[in-house]
């Protein structure tokens, strides 16, 4: 029942928003996609539950669909062949300036930032049988995997082993599959960039016995001043094989729009999504950051201008019109 309950002032709030939709829904689409990434990673849970939750409260088709993740998401948005999608800062950056690798030289202005999502940790994932608890543990010519390739794991975390002196062998994949190569010693270590709780990383933990390995300061602080990072810890209570907050690494997430849908479409899809807190929540525990006063964390994209209304609106936001689309 948790999931359904809403305050008062927020009931209301919905009725007024769900008039205005119906007086006007010029241009929205019958359909839509959310672009997120592999199953078994915090992206393709979160990003098909605000989809799906989207597509019941609007009365639209819609739904989440795997992708490569980031750089991927940020390229079908920009064409339009997704309507929306969830990215990085580090990716969105790099997809602006024109080095996504996945379209080189092109600057993908099309896509807007809709609303803020979460933090995404950098942490590490080792067999405990493999005797691997520390980073400066890990063997000379480790098997890594890091992810889906062109995923802000794989475009972040091999830079960073890099800085702190690891010498590794690069493996991509799903997490899933990549959760399934560990456990059968095909691979050393996982290196996770995603939500927490990581599905993949809580699905091993129930079958076998791992080790969650943490930056020391000195590792963290290396990281902090190479990469566009922010400090974190993953709480102890993220994962039952944790016995206190693992010192790490974080960048932030926000969910985007093709800057051509409808504002009506988009402030609409932000209201499902930031109006009911708990909602997002029961979707995934990474929602918890799913705030509105979060939508300053942007400093990357320019918002589109349906979303821009919205956090004016209701969240107080003093977004400037230059980092508007269309302004």
């Amino acid at each position: 029942m948790k999931l359904t309950v809403i305050t008062g002032t927020l009931v209301a709030f919905a009725m007024g928003a769900s008039a205005a939709v119906a007086q006007d829904r010029t241009g929205w689409p019958e359909s839509f996609t959310v672009g997120t990434a592999s199953q078994g990673g915090t992206y393709f849970a979160y990003g098909s539950g605000w989809a799906n939750l989207v597509a019941e409260e609007l009365g639209l088709s819609g739904g989440g669909e795997v992708t490569g993740g980031p750089m991927q998401n940020m390229a079908l948005v920009h064409t339009g062949d997704a309507q929306f999608g969830m990215t990085t800062m580090g990716p969105a950056a790099e997809s602006l300036g024109g080095t996504n690798p996945i379209a080189p030289g092109l600057q993908m202005t099309n896509a807007c930032a809709m609303f803020p999502m979460y933090q995404t940790p950098f942490s590490i994932t080792a067999l405990s049988s493999s005797g691997i608890s520390s980073v400066a543990d890990i063997p000379d010519g480790a098997k890594i995997g890091f992810g889906p390739a062109g995923s802000t794991s794989d475009t972040y975390f091999p830079r960073m082993m890099e800085t702190l002196g690891v010498n590794f062998e690069r493996r991509n994949g799903g997490w899933t599959d990549l959760g399934g190569q560990l456990q059968d010693g095909l691979l050393d270590v996982i290196a996770f960039a995603a939500g927490v709780p990581v599905p993949a990383v809580s699905q091993l933990e129930v079958q076998t016995d791992i080790n969650i390995i943490e930056f020391t300061e000195d590792e963290q602080g290396k990281i902090l001043e190479t990469f566009p990072v922010s400090q974190f810890e993953i709480a102890a209570d993220t994962y039952t094989t944790l016995e206190g907050n693992a010192r790490s690494v974080s960048m932030w997430n926000f969910a985007i729009a093709n800057c051509d849908l409808p504002a009506s479409f988009v402030k609409a899809a932000v209201n499902v999504v930031m109006s009911d807190n708990d909602r997002m929540v029961g979707i995934h525990k990474a929602a918890r950051s799913t705030l509105p006063e979060h939508w300053d964390k942007n400093g990357v994209l320019k918002w589109h201008p349906g979303a821009a209304e919205w956090f004016k609106e209701n969240a107080g936001a003093s977004i400037p019109d230059d980092m508007i689309h269309g302004n």
